[in-house]
């Protein structure tokens, strides 16, 4: 209750200096209607934030702390041409500095001690830089060609008509891999080429890029050291009833000074200088099945791993089967939905082969709404509610039951590289336990006014045994935050 309080007071801070945005990225501004003005757009997001992380005495677990993330910028659609320019200022307000343990199982506690450590022990990090700036080739509606900073979010290449689709795709199929990692205030870009060809209920997808610094880092422009590939074909079937999509990825890490996160024995790992070069061969498929007066869905994701970690041969899989129904007669159509996670994990970690699942550059807390892990060497079965009260309302409620799939292996968290000097993902050990956590959460997404979201998350974990091996003080964790989005646009007087 003190961390939400404390976080209610740096909100208002926030707010009085501006108004505030929401975790997924802007809206792509409105198509003037005629002589092609140019636009200017304003996104702003701020939060109060209160994270209450297991505990660890001497040192803060509980805390809160604010966030403003201020985007702005010009955009042009020409008859075959469209061009955007976008400019981010993100700030922390009272990051926590007495937060990172000295014990290095028990690390940051919470993301606020993350945003104090990635900025150089700054409580009050502040920085301005390029978020996107590319120019883009259409040469039809579905075939175009892109180069310069860009945001890139895969599985997000079509967008379906079906409104049980369309929110399946962003929140249970996208960003598991590659992502802007919209919930961090400095989030990714991408340096890159991209291109789409397609026509009517097929796409083609392209992108080859390289990674900007940014997430926890308020300094987003440089480049670092990792790039990626992707290619998609993505297809809707049955009256936009079915969407599927197979797809390659290839990443390389050649941050060769860093220590790579794993469970070898310290020592091996600070010998190894070789790069990372891993390949993901994957596919999804969703539907949405009409049943009496509602309507089944079903989601099933999979994808395997190959390549080189360092010197060790890199082999790895996850997969995931969800399913739901919805009740559409119902005025407010709550949606029961259920499932289960599974990635591979590390057994023996003096071979010659890395076994966990690798999730290269994703947006983490889309899949784990309380950031307290991803998507790594985990089995999660879930079960989770959706409600919409109101047209503009949507109200949800999660809850998880998690396991480590192999208890030689590490309890991961983190979403990948965002900078040269520290690998991005973070690995605690699990000291031979496989029992890991249970979390519950409620959310509120207000769509207030046309310009306007207000929404309200809090979480509550109970860690288990691989959690009270590292804090035996306290198992319990809760993050809470209030957040304000405001987005607008209007072109420019066309003369």
């Amino acid at each position: 209750m003190r961390s939400l309080i404390c976080s209610l007071v740096l909100l208002s801070a926030a707010g009085a200096l501006s108004l505030s945005g929401q975790t997924s990225q802007p809206q792509p501004p409105k198509a003037a209607a005629s002589g092609h003005p140019v636009t200017l757009f304003v996104y702003e997001r701020a939060r109060g934030i209160g994270w209450s992380w297991y505990e660890a005495p001497p040192y803060d677990n509980s805390y809160g702390y604010g966030e403003s993330l201020l985007r702005f910028g010009l955009s042009q659609s020409l008859a075959r041409w469209d061009w955007k320019v976008e400019i981010t200022q993100p700030t922390i307000f009272n990051a926590p500095s007495h937060s990172v343990s000295s014990n290095t199982a028990q690390g940051q506690l919470g993301l606020g001690a993350t945003y104090y450590a990635s900025n150089g022990n700054n409580s009050w990090p502040v920085a301005a830089f390029l978020k996107q700036g590319f120019v883009r080739y259409d040469a039809t509606s579905d075939k175009n060609i892109r180069l310069g900073r860009v945001e890139f979010v895969e599985g997000m290449e079509t967008k379906p008509k079906n409104p049980t689709l369309a929110w399946i795709q962003p929140n249970r199929v996208a960003q598991r891999l590659i992502g802007n990692f919209g919930f961090t205030n400095a989030q990714r870009s991408f340096d890159e080429v991209d291109a789409h060809y397609g026509e009517g209920t097929w796409d083609l997808t392209f992108m080859a890029g390289r990674a900007d610094q940014g997430v926890f880092n308020m300094n987003g422009n440089p480049w670092i050291n990792v790039d990626t590939q992707y290619l998609a074909y993505t297809k809707s079937d049955w009256q936009d009833h079915i969407l599927w999509r197979v797809f390659a990825i290839g990443y390389h890490d050649g941050r060769t000074g860093l220590t790579k996160t794993d469970n070898r024995p310290l020592p091996v790992r600070q010998t190894d200088h070789a790069n990372i070069r891993i390949g993901t061969y994957g596919g999804n498929f969703t539907t949405a099945i009409p049943a009496g007066s509602g309507q089944f869905d079903f989601v099933a994701w999979g994808a395997l791993q190959n390549g080189r970690w360092g010197p060790q041969n890199h082999r790895a899989g996850a997969g995931t089967v969800e399913g739901g129904y919805q009740f559409l007669h119902i005025p407010s159509t709550p949606w029961l939905r259920g499932g289960w996670w599974r990635s591979s994990g590390d057994n023996n970690p003096n071979d010659n082969t890395h076994g966990t699942f690798f999730e290269i550059l994703p947006t983490p807390r889309v899949y784990a709404r309380t950031p307290i892990y991803n998507l790594m060497n985990l089995k999660d079965g879930f079960i989770q509610i959706v409600d919409r009260p109101l047209k503009k309302w949507e109200l949800r409620s999660d809850l998880h039951w998690l396991q480590l799939t192999s208890n030689k292996d590490l309890w991961y968290q983190g979403g990948g590289a965002f900078d040269n000097k520290v690998f991005g993902f973070t690995g605690r050990p699990s000291n031979g336990f496989s029992s890991f956590n249970s979390l519950a959460d409620i959310s509120s997404d207000w769509h207030a006014t046309s310009n306007l979201d207000v929404n309200l998350y809090y979480g509550h974990a109970w860690g288990r045994t691989v959690v009270s091996k590292i804090y035996p003080a306290g198992q319990t964790g809760q993050l809470g935050y209030l957040e304000l989005i405001y987005h607008w646009d209007t072109p420019f007087p066309h003369h």
